[in-house]
């Protein structure tokens, strides 16, 4: 076996036997990896809280023959305690994990989806920003990387840009934005289209930096709904607190 030595962020854990579990983790150089963690079940271990969903921590890893490697160490880089002691911060990390674990592919690394991954973590926790907004930001960050980006300068019915048309809709079967003309699906308000385009275009930090913006609601709920389109599932971090 041969050791590795990477970085990760924790996305789920389940038990296996009677004091290990599975780890599942997205990491740096390895894409999405799959570690036995031994004996963290049990209270003398010595990095059990470090392998938590929401952990980012630093790894030695033997390498396994099948699927599943092995964690012979773990320290802590971010321990995203903002987050963890925040209904509202820790339901929103838990949605962006889940949607990172369904675009992760097994032992393909993907060193862009894992920054973007860890940023929005970061963000998250800084305590100055306002948590609603940082999911549908990584949720529309994460469609562009995904190649599948919806389209909001002109409508994706007929391809007219906006300026000649009014773009009042968003259809996720067309990928984007539509005019009047074409309009079906959700509603598109002037403000979540701003808001949007500032998203994606360069200005999130003066977005997640400022007060709550006009539109944000609604940019939150079509951002869930474009991304459950892409993976063709519903995120159940986000329906099951919807329906709390």
């Amino acid at each position: 076996m041969s050791l590795l030595r990477d970085q990760g962020v924790v996305l789920r854990t389940y038990r296996l036997g009677e004091a290990d579990r599975i780890v599942v983790l997205l990491t740096e150089r390895h894409g999405k990896v799959r570690a036995v963690a031994k004996g963290v079940r049990r209270t003398s271990s010595k990095f059990g809280a470090r392998v938590e969903p929401l952990s980012h921590v630093a790894l030695l890893l033997w390498e396994g023959r099948g699927d599943l490697d092995i964690i012979n160490q773990a320290e802590v880089i971010d321990h995203f305690r903002v987050v963890r002691d925040d209904l509202d911060r820790v339901t929103a990390g838990l949605s962006m994990l889940e949607v990172a674990d369904q675009l992760a592919q097994e032992r393909h690394a993907d060193p862009r989806l894992y920054a973007m991954l860890v940023g929005a973590l970061r963000a998250l926790a800084d305590e100055t920003v306002d948590p609603s907004l940082v999911p549908p930001a990584f949720f529309l960050k994460a469609l562009v990387l995904e190649g599948a980006g919806p389209i909001i300068d002109a409508c994706a019915s007929c391809g007219e840009p906006d300026g000649s048309v009014e773009l009042v809709a968003f259809d996720l079967t067309e990928g984007g934005t539509l005019c009047r003309g074409c309009r079906r699906g959700r509603p598109l308000s002037p403000d979540a289209l701003v808001l949007v385009r500032r998203i994606l275009g360069g200005g999130l930090a003066s977005v997640l930096a400022g007060p709550p913006l006009p539109g944000a609601d609604e940019v939150g709920g079509l951002a869930t709904e474009a991304m459950e389109a892409h993976l063709d599932r519903r995120l159940r971090s986000v329906r099951s607190v919807a329906h709390l």
